[in-house]
């Protein structure tokens, strides 16, 4: 997809940390931007309020989100699971039930979510995330395993989709394009560390980028030590002879 023809965004849970840097990146370009998020986060989207359309409400709402992404070429969408209500499935299945036939589909969520079963994680990283899915649960304050039913339904889908998993994420100045690897484990993750103004690049970058069509990119900052090591391991490859040398 050529950049000129993303011209209208809808962004769903506009007003987080992540969301306004979402809405940031897409106004940059130029993009007509439909906000959502809840009633009473509206007043965080303060500073975009004269140039954006805001739509509040639960982004689990379907008719909600039918009237967001309507004539949308690109959806953005923050996955949290909010509660123990559906929330991340639920909003999941309105973009994919109504967002326009060949829009763009960009969802963000955590390492935890493995499409092929081949990411690595660490003994801490699976203790860490059982504790917090028990806590979850029992506060009844987070759903994490609705976030995995919500990309098992994007997985599923014919949809133009990416899903984007963010490793750890601090604030901070750019530090340029995140880079990606197909799974968890592999060395150039190792730093587990992600500027969220970066996290929201990537998802912004991704509307424009096919080859991240039904792809599941784990992202990294570009100047962690870990994303650093593996540039510089990275040798050309030169062809002399008809046999590949290293440069």
């Amino acid at each position: 997809m050529d950049n000129h023809r993303i011209r209208k965004v809808c962004i769903i849970g506009a007003s987080g940390k992540l969301g306004r840097y979402l809405v940031q990146h897409a106004l940059d370009r130029g993009y007509e931007v439909v906000g959502v998020c809840r009633e009473v986060s509206v007043g965080k989207l303060a500073e975009f309020a004269d140039r954006i359309t805001i739509l509040p409400g639960p982004t689990n709402d379907r008719e909600l989100i039918r009237r967001a992404v309507a004539g949308c070429d690109g959806v953005l969408s923050v996955l949290v699971p909010w509660g123990v209500q559906q929330y991340s499935s639920g909003t999941a299945q309105a973009v994919l039930d109504f967002a326009e036939p060949e829009a763009r589909l960009i969802f963000s969520c955590g390492w935890h979510i493995t499409r092929d079963g081949r990411d690595r994680y660490s003994v801490w990283f699976r203790a860490a995330l059982r504790v917090a899915a028990w806590l979850g649960r029992l506060l009844r304050a987070v759903e994490i395993e609705d976030q995995v039913e919500a990309c098992r339904r994007i997985f599923a889908s014919d949809r133009r989709w990416t899903v984007v998993r963010g490793s750890d994420l601090e604030e901070g100045e750019s530090q340029g394009l995140p880079v990606w690897s197909r799974h968890v484990g592999d060395p150039v993750l190792a730093s587990n560390r992600t500027r969220r103004v970066d996290f929201a690049l990537f998802m912004v970058e991704a509307l424009t980028d096919d080859t991240l069509v039904r792809e599941v990119p784990a992202i990294v900052g570009r100047l962690t030590a870990s994303a650093q090591a593996q540039a510089g391991e990275a040798r050309p490859q030169v062809v002399r002879n008809g046999e590949d040398a290293a440069g």
